[in-house]
């Protein structure tokens, strides 16, 4: 089988279990979601789900957050871990979103990475599900189900997000990124799957023996 092969047999394979793709973070419009997936570095959705309420009863516009302060966002954020440059960077770009693009989030990739706390990762999050320009964020899930299933031979994400981009066709990228980070957390886990056990890694390699060593991102 080659790798276009996998690719659209794991394209077609996820869309029939997950039809529908909600995003997994609680949000309202574009800067509630900038937020909430700057908080998701090294966090679980679950648990910035269960701090963002508190955080937009505070404040929940640019306009407002800019005013709020940085220790007072600290002691919401707490729970998600690396409280103090998170709840910096959410007061700073808050305070630059009002400064230099009237209070609104911008619908531009390089733009929203200049913000303070927002990486390349967190940047496609924001273009693909606030403002629906086709992206591929790739997380450690979607990195390592990448090389399970011989997608890319990544040494780090920008490399499997370029390799991902190659086999799946661009309208099917924001989905599809949703759809893996889904069938990663229920059927190929970390430690629940070693590239032998899920479905789709002993379809796309119906003959592995050993597991597969992946790289970390």
């Amino acid at each position: 089988m080659t790798r276009q092969e996998r690719a659209d047999l794991i394209a077609s394979r996820l869309a029939e279990l997950y039809p529908e793709t909600p995003i997994p973070l609680d949000h309202r419009d574009a800067y509630t979601l900038l937020v909430a997936v700057l908080l998701s570095a090294q966090c679980t959705d679950v648990r910035v789900n269960q701090v963002t309420p508190s955080l937009f009863a505070l404040a929940d516009t640019p306009q407002a957050m800019a005013e709020v302060p940085v220790p007072a966002i600290e002691d919401i954020v707490r729970p998600c871990g690396l409280a103090p440059r998170k709840a910096a960077a959410i007061r700073d770009l808050s305070r630059i979103l009002v400064r230099e693009h009237g209070g609104e989030v911008p619908a531009d990739m390089e733009a929203l990475e200049a913000l303070p706390g927002v990486g390349h990762k967190t940047a496609s999050v924001v273009m693909a599900q606030a403002f629906g320009v086709p992206a591929f964020p790739v997380d450690t899930h979607i990195h390592r189900l990448a090389q399970r299933w011989g997608l890319t031979k990544g040494k780090n994400v920008a490399q499997t997000e370029a390799d991902l981009k190659k086999v799946f066709p661009s309208e099917s990228w924001n989905q599809l990124h949703l759809r893996i980070i889904y069938y990663g957390r229920e059927h190929c886990t970390a430690r629940g799957c070693d590239g032998t056990v899920c479905e789709l890694c002993r379809t796309c390699y119906p003959r592995r023996k050993s597991p597969v060593a992946t790289k970390k991102a």
